[in-house]
């Protein structure tokens, strides 16, 4: 039985995150959703809506059509082939005013929309605030950040924050509440080890007195210490005497304990605020890392974990492949994963989550799924709603970061060095007041890294360029500002024209790249419930690119102001602007009126 501190949790909900399809404002993609109503007629009772919207499909080529179902997955229950079905579905169906053509094709339907019909319903769906929101209620809680308390934040750091906040962005978006946290990791050897040499060597100075960012401050005598560590060994028993003396409550060093981690939280506070972010919840390792002692000494006594005789407790997870894991140590202190196991009930408690989301590393990943083998075990529902969001390390052109030796990038300094580079490109191209070109070339800056370290696929090594990062052309975030500065300028000298004209009366034959440009706009649901279904910030980053690639094509393509179809191009310039926007805050920067 547990003790009472620790309950069992008696609520459970299926892993994962929700079957988008289920949730999906449909007024956002009528387009798409026309077509499920048109194959759920033609199928009848074969197949339900939800799964015929799963099987729609964006065909890669545009002669293939603006959306194509396959019918493979038809052929058992309808014993013939695929290219049957296709053709006997097509049969059936009469053609909406909605839809150009249809055409069977080696096995599949390709729908062909009217694309006047199209640019209507994305000029009415684009202008409300929630076009592409998915409908849903969960409580996510998503954890990311976590730093250690002996060094500022670095590039690595800034990658777990950018995607962190971006799926964040992204749950709240699609309906979800969501509960920002992370968690301090303020206290262990690695503490001590930049305490050991402020103490030795730090001769009474402040990050006051000698100028310097707080949390820098610290890190500077990590370094120092391994410097030091590396010179004499005994420098390492210094500090595991350090720690010993931290645990014992030993006044001087709880003194000097409280004094660098506060210079560390605040320099990353100073951080977080420049970097765009906010937590609601913040937990302290110092604070629990005695905890979860109970639930250990609970799957003890039920027979769940089991002694060694060295007097370690352990659990066998060898089932699941993970072999024997080490809980308590035979002197009776805890491993990590033993506060893990009580954070990830404490959560629970505080926030009743659906879903707790972790941002972390992939060397971690042996760690998460002990984790929900644990609480599995143990009987708690909640091991099914816990996921690791894995992502890959941030490394720079000339090689991997190393903070022992000083090699790591901070972050307060990647950012400051990308504004520079902003900064000069601003007053190359533009007279611009000192005060606007730093408030403009800040906002550059953290497009340019947010974009960086997003468009790459989260689970991937990646190597962070700064130079190629701040390119106003390209793939790049700069890139992304600059189109919507170009939609804005558009606006901007259209104001004050007069009367709006009859943006439908105007569709007539649109140019090839009005009709790409409209059909990407209505393509930002589909981009959204991927992103969701995947948790994949990368996702809005492509879809982003790819629809600043099309406004760019049409802008140098078709004139907007003083032509035959100057409203409805105009009307199309602002679809488009209205979607990026949210384009840009998914991926967790702000857009630029003016460049």
């Amino acid at each position: 039985m547990h003790n009472g501190k620790y309950r069992s949790p008696v609520r459970d909900s299926s892993a994962g995150l929700d079957t988008v399809s289920n949730g999906r404002d449909m007024e956002g993609t009528a387009m798409k959703h026309h077509i499920v109503e048109l194959l759920s007629t033609a199928l009848g009772e074969h197949l339900a809506a939800d799964e015929i919207a799963r099987l729609i499909e964006v065909p890669p080529l545009e002669s293939l059509g603006d959306f194509a179902f396959p019918c493979f997955p038809l052929a058992r229950s309808f014993r013939k082939s695929p290219a049957a079905i296709a053709v006997e579905l097509r049969a059936k169906m009469i053609k909406p005013p909605y839809i150009d053509r249809i055409e069977a094709v080696s096995g599949y339907l390709n729908f062909f929309i009217d694309i006047r019909t199209m640019a209507r319903e994305v000029f009415v769906a684009s202008s409300r605030e929630d076009f592409g929101r998915l409908s849903l209620a969960r409580r996510v809680v998503v954890e990311y950040a976590s730093p250690n308390t002996n060094k500022p934040l670095h590039l690595g750091h800034l990658r777990n924050i950018a995607i962190g906040e971006s799926v964040a962005r992204l749950l709240s978006f699609c309906g979800n509440t969501v509960i920002r946290c992370s968690i301090n990791n303020d206290r262990g050897v690695h503490i001590c080890k930049s305490m050991l040499a402020y103490a030795m060597l730090g001769a009474g100075e402040t990050p006051e007195s000698v100028g310097k960012k707080s949390d820098h401050f610290v890190g500077d005598y990590y370094v120092l210490f391994n410097k030091k560590a590396r010179e004499d060994e005994s420098w390492n028993e210094r500090a595991q005497e350090f720690l010993r003396r931290w645990e014992a409550g030993d006044p001087a060093t709880v003194a000097l304990w409280k004094k660098m981690n506060a210079w560390a939280l605040d320099g990353f506070e100073a951080t977080y605020r420049l970097f765009g972010v906010a937590f609601d919840k913040e937990y302290f390792e110092s604070r629990i890392y005695k905890s979860g002692k109970e639930i250990v000494a609970d799957g003890l006594a039920r027979g769940i974990f089991y002694k060694r005789e060295d007097g370690a407790v352990c659990a066998d997870l060898g089932e699941t492949g993970s072999g024997e894991k080490v809980l308590l140590r035979p002197d009776g202190t805890s491993v990590y994963i033993v506060q893990d196991l009580h954070l990830a009930v404490l959560k629970d408690e505080e926030y009743r989550y659906d879903l707790s989301l972790y941002v972390v590393g992939n060397e971690q990943e042996y760690h998460f799924t002990v984790l929900k083998e644990l609480l599995a075990k143990l009987g708690y529902p909640i091991a099914g709603r816990i996921m690791h969001l894995s992502y890959g390390m941030v490394e720079l052109p000339e090689g991997k970061m190393k903070s022992r030796e000083g090699t790591v990038v901070d972050a307060d300094d990647l950012i400051a060095e990308t504004q520079g580079l902003a900064r000069d490109e601003l007053r190359v191209r533009y007279a611009l007041s000192d005060n606007i070109i730093d408030g403009r070339s800040l906002k550059i800056a953290l497009a340019a890294i947010k974009y960086q370290l997003l468009k790459v696929d989260i689970a991937k090594t990646m190597v962070f360029d700064p130079k190629k990062a701040i390119a106003f052309e390209g793939d790049t975030g700069p890139y992304l500002l600059y189109s919507y500065a170009r939609a804005s300028s558009i606006l901007r000298k259209a104001a004050g024209m007069g009367e709006e004209g009859n943006v439908t009366s105007e569709i007539g034959k649109l140019d090839a790249h009005e009709i790409r440009l409209v059909k990407k706009i209505q393509a930002f649901p589909d981009a959204v419930e991927g992103a969701y279904a995947r948790i994949s910030p990368t996702t809005i980053a492509v879809y982003a690119f790819e629809l600043a690639q099309c406004f760019n094509e049409f802008y140098h393509s078709c004139p907007v102001i003083g032509s035959g179809a100057e409203w409805f191009r105009l009307t199309l310039v602002k679809s488009f602007q209205a979607v990026l926007k949210k384009c840009i805050w998914l991926l967790g920067f702000e857009e630029i009126e003016e460049m």
